[in-house]
């Protein structure tokens, strides 16, 4: 099988003829103009009134300023203070936290199953249509065992059948693939997405995108080192995509900690729920300047969180253009010629 992740990306991309047939049709899906000039200059026509607006605004604002750094200027943004939660918000945690059951793991997720059927998405490897009786209990015990990392033994039950090893070991091997989890995954943010109270917490346009980085204690080679994260071990970053209505929609593990940028367009790219995002939020680790470009071309808005925006690099494409403050700020010249004709 030939190697992926090592090639170069350009083999993939379509070129002469049959990039100009299919062409029309991609700049029409992404809403893009297949001439470079006029989608230049809609795009000039923002950057420009934007520096104008912040220049004249920037006396009146409190929480931006410019300062001087050595030969170069910086951006600074003032930080959020810290909102103290109200009394009221306490009290009514405390008052839902007071009405909600204590429950065990297995039961929760029978009773999820029950209410979206999400256990039939998990179809047989070699018979999709083959069915087991109380197949979802066997499935969700997988799951739960997969999830707590706790392997089978602590759910095994010799007198129901539904649990039994030899059931279990048979469910794991055979209907636990990444297409059924995906699958089902779908199914349950489908069905989160039905609920009123989560439809007034987002529309699922919006999505985040972020990492948490696990020690893998076992020999692999889907893990990494980073002595800053990981010390003298190995290690794992789950990359993970959330929508605005707090559901998964999809994630990724990545060895070691390559930079998230590397791995954000596919975390996005390859969700499978019914969700058309529009926004993706993300933090300084994820940015870069070409992935500003490249969620452009694709129609997504991408909005980071950056940490170090005193480092960053503002563009114009004016030369001539006189942003007052922001003048020396915004000294670099976007070379329009290469965009145009690449």
């Amino acid at each position: 099988m030939p190697s992926l992740r090592f090639a170069d990306p350009r083999i993939g991309l379509l070129d002469g003829a049959a990039w100009e047939a299919a062409r029309p049709t991609v700049c029409r899906t992404l809403g893009k103009s297949q001439n470079a000039a006029e989608e230049i200059g809609r795009l000039t026509e923002r950057l420009d009134p934007a520096f104008r607006s912040v220049a004249e605004n920037l006396p009146k604002n409190a929480s931006v300023r410019i300062e001087q750094n050595g030969a170069t200027e910086d951006l600074v943004l003032t930080g959020l203070d810290r909102l103290e939660e109200p009394a009221s918000l306490v009290a009514l945690r405390d008052a839902v936290a007071a009405r909600l059951p204590r429950v065990d793991l297995p039961e929760l997720l029978l009773e999820i199953d029950a209410r979206t059927g999400f256990a039939g998405a998990f179809t047989h490897a070699s018979e999709a249509d083959a069915r087991a009786r109380d197949l979802p209990t066997t499935v969700c015990a997988v799951l739960l065992a997969e999830a707590c990392n706790t392997g089978l033994e602590p759910l095994v039950r010799p007198d129901v059948a539904a649990l039994r090893r030899s059931r279990m070991s048979w469910v794991r091997q055979n209907y636990l693939r990444a297409e059924t989890l995906t699958e089902a995954n779908a199914q349950l943010v489908a069905a989160q997405n039905s609920i009123d109270l989560a439809r007034r917490w987002g529309g699922g346009d919006v999505a985040s995108a972020d990492g948490l980085r696990f020690v893998v204690p076992v020999r692999t080679i889907h893990a990494g080192p980073n002595p800053k994260y990981f010390g003298s071990e190995r290690g794992v970053t789950y990359y993970n995509l959330v929508s605005d209505q707090f559901t998964g929609l999809n994630a990724i593990t990545v060895p070691g900690t390559l930079r998230d940028s590397l791995v954000l367009l596919s975390v996005v790219l390859e969700q499978e729920s019914e969700f058309e995002l529009t926004e993706i939020m993300t933090d300084t680790g994820a940015y870069t300047d070409v992935i500003f470009g490249i969620f452009w071309l694709l129609g997504y808005q991408f909005s980071p969180r950056i940490a170090d925006i005193g480092g960053a690099r503002f563009w114009r494409v004016d030369p001539s253009a006189d942003y007052g403050v922001l003048d020396k700020l915004a000294s670099h010249k976007a070379k329009t010629g290469i965009i145009a004709e690449n």
